[in-house]
């Protein structure tokens, strides 16, 4: 049997290939041209470090010097000493340029549709089945999209998970003068080709072994319809899931029924949406996210917590988090500035 394993490293960087049965993960890897470093290759030295993100797999050995007790209940491993046992995910402490053989793809895509699903927001779908065989991302993952007929790039979340049609999502703010946004406006057909750089960023979703808390605001909710969709399609998640849903206006909400839809198929998923300047015909939760944040759940439960937005609001989250003084977590996030959603 074979397992799909994908390799992330420090650069943001991320690449898949396949390991045979039983197979040694650094045999596998350099099998596939991913020459990460190494020297002793006899579980000693610990120059092939790495850590499990998701996944099953099992150490033949490790000295006491290459990794400590502590270091194997974080999952780090040592390439040359393991072996997977499912489809998996491991991070590497260092850049991919150290390795050969890795890196992110081009790939050419149809447009689909280019959908208004709120007065500030659309989605952009994409076919990209031509390509011979599944583009692979992790859930929260982004890609480098340029604009047709410019030479601009702009930065998406995928706004789904990898699928065996190729079908890709993308989770776009409309802007007033935005390069993307003019396009999508008045030139974008379906039809038209898109070249796209990926899969890029440190921001996905990991193994979930507590429960999750992810935080978006306004288009960042991109990245998490990706990951409520693996974690949808899996349903294997024994944890709960909150997602908090922030936007500047009621007018920005987007994909409500889609999220919805999710506790059909994650059980114990909730969904707190926010609006920080609320009309009166607004009936939920206003004001700042974190305002809204379940403190005694918090306090009570070790968690990991996903939060993509503005830098101002991840910056008021991570300040929020110390000042409540919240000790057992996990906090993993990506901030966007204005020009990732022109």
């Amino acid at each position: 049997m074979k397992h799909k394993v994908a390799f992330s490293f420090a650069d943001g960087k991320t690449v898949f290939f396949d390991t045979s049965a039983d197979e040694l993960l650094l045999d596998a890897a350099l099998r596939n041209g991913v020459n990460i470093p190494l020297d002793c290759r006899e579980g000693v030295c610990g120059t092939c470090q790495g850590r499990c993100e998701s996944g099953e797999y099992t150490l033949d050995y490790v000295d006491e010097e290459a990794l400590s007790q502590e270091d194997l209940a974080q999952r780090k491993i040592l390439a040359c000493q393991t072996r997977v046992k499912s489809d998996a995910s491991f991070y590497f402490d260092f850049d991919s340029t150290l390795c050969d053989g890795t890196g992110t793809s081009t790939l050419a895509a149809r447009v689909v549709a280019a959908e208004l699903v709120s007065t500030t927001t659309a989605i952009l779908r994409l076919d990209a089945s031509a390509q011979p065989r599944q583009f692979d991302f992790l859930p929260g993952q982004y890609a480098r999209v340029k604009v047709p007929g410019t030479d601009e790039w702009r930065s998406y979340s995928f706004a789904n998970h990898p699928n065996a049609r190729n079908e890709l999502q993308f989770l776009i703010r409309l802007l007033p003068n935005g390069v993307m946004s003019t396009y999508l406006r008045e030139r974008c057909t379906p039809g038209d080709m898109i070249e796209l750089e990926a899969p890029l960023g440190a921001f996905y979703l990991r193994q979930v072994e507590r429960p999750l808390v992810m935080v978006a605001g306004g288009t960042g909710l991109s990245a998490f319809l990706g990951m409520l969709d693996d974690l949808s399609a899996k349903r294997n998640c024994v944890h709960p899931v909150h997602l908090y849903y922030g936007v500047t206006h009621a007018a920005d909400l987007c994909e409500s029924e889609r999220i919805e839809s999710y506790k059909s198929n994650i059980e114990g998923f909730t969904v707190e949406t926010v609006v920080t300047n609320a009309t009166p015909e607004w009936s939920g939760k206003t004001g700042l996210t974190m305002d809204h944040f379940d403190r005694s759940f918090l306090e009570s439960n070790g968690f990991d917590m996903y939060v993509c937005g503005p830098p101002p609001m991840v910056e008021a989250i991570k300040t929020w988090l110390i000042e409540q003084g919240i000790q057992d977590y996990r906090l993993y996030y990506e901030k966007f500035g204005e020009s990732n959603a022109k």
